[in-house]
């Protein structure tokens, strides 16, 4: 692996991160407002997969020429590059969008049941941490 691969998958992670990030933030909104963990997770993937798709397919399209070396001079440096973007996003783009909102899910779900656990050793009511109807579910 060269040194242009390797510049590719550092913009590659930047990309990745960044798409991830939001998702999640976003993700974390609703939940304050007080919908649940899974629909949280489908509004925050609903609101977020057309961002992630167009910044993924502009990226893609615009290193294509590179990919398949009709940029001119350079295309030796160059091609390596934009093949590992490439690769790389499309497979991350998909990671991004089903992976991490599932990984998500799982882990807050898992929490949930271990607190109504505890709470329930304990003879205390378990605390109701998702909404039954979100007061913003038409959005």
């Amino acid at each position: 692996m060269g040194v242009p691969a390797m510049i590719g998958m550092l913009m590659l992670i930047g990309i990745v991160v960044t798409n991830a990030i939001v998702l999640i933030d976003l993700i974390n909104q609703y939940r304050k407002q007080g919908y649940g963990v899974v629909e949280a997770v489908v509004e925050g993937g609903r609101h977020r997969l057309r961002p992630i798709l167009m910044t993924a397919l502009a990226t893609i399209f615009a290193l294509l020429p590179m990919a398949l070396g009709i940029t001119g001079e350079g295309g030796f440096i160059a091609q390596p590059l934009a093949v590992v973007v490439i690769g790389g996003l499309v497979t991350s783009t998909l990671l991004t969008l089903l992976l991490v909102p599932t990984l998500y899910a799982m882990v807050e779900l898992r929490k949930e049941r271990r607190a109504k656990k505890r709470a329930a050793k304990k003879g205390l009511p378990a605390q109701r941490t998702d909404a039954a109807e979100p007061e913003h579910a038409g959005v």
